[in-house]
């Protein structure tokens, strides 16, 4: 089960079945199941609280993830995502609005699956399989 809620914004623009699918397709071809997913869209000032009760952490950042299990083959997990964020790395990034959140949504999927971002080199590879998994949404699963 895969779900998209929000905070205190307003639902993003998406084909949530198209991106359900597409969740899907990159957790199964990790070799894992799809356990729940819950999706929580929110602002900056939301996902900040989030961050320091949950985690202790006081900055902002685009999405925190927090598995609801040990993740051994089913993916349960909840992700906050702030679209106050997303927005800003779109500009930074050139990016649409768009890819970037679908970018920062599967990077909370990939942390599940065993990328990390710690060091430069897990960096550079959890970069090159978001762009995978885009080229996949894009291209190979035919959606605009």
């Amino acid at each position: 089960m895969i779900q998209f809620n929000t905070i205190d914004v307003m639902m993003p623009r998406l084909d949530f079945d198209q991106v359900r699918s597409w969740i899907v397709a990159v957790i199964e071809s990790a070799k894992y199941e799809v356990g729940e997913l819950h999706f929580y869209f929110c602002s900056d000032e939301a996902l900040l609280n989030i961050n320091k009760e949950r985690l202790g952490h006081d900055f902002y950042t685009d999405i925190v993830t927090f598995p609801l299990g040990d993740c051994e083959t089913y993916i349960s997990s909840e992700f906050c995502l702030s679209l106050d964020r997303i927005a800003e790395n779109s500009l930074i990034f050139g990016r649409t609005f768009e890819s970037e959140l679908l970018r920062v949504i599967i990077h909370g999927v990939l942390h599940l699956v065993g990328y990390d971002d710690l060091t430069e080199k897990e960096r550079e590879a959890m970069r090159n399989k978001e762009e995978e998994c885009l080229d996949l949404f894009y291209n190979k699963l035919n959606i605009n």
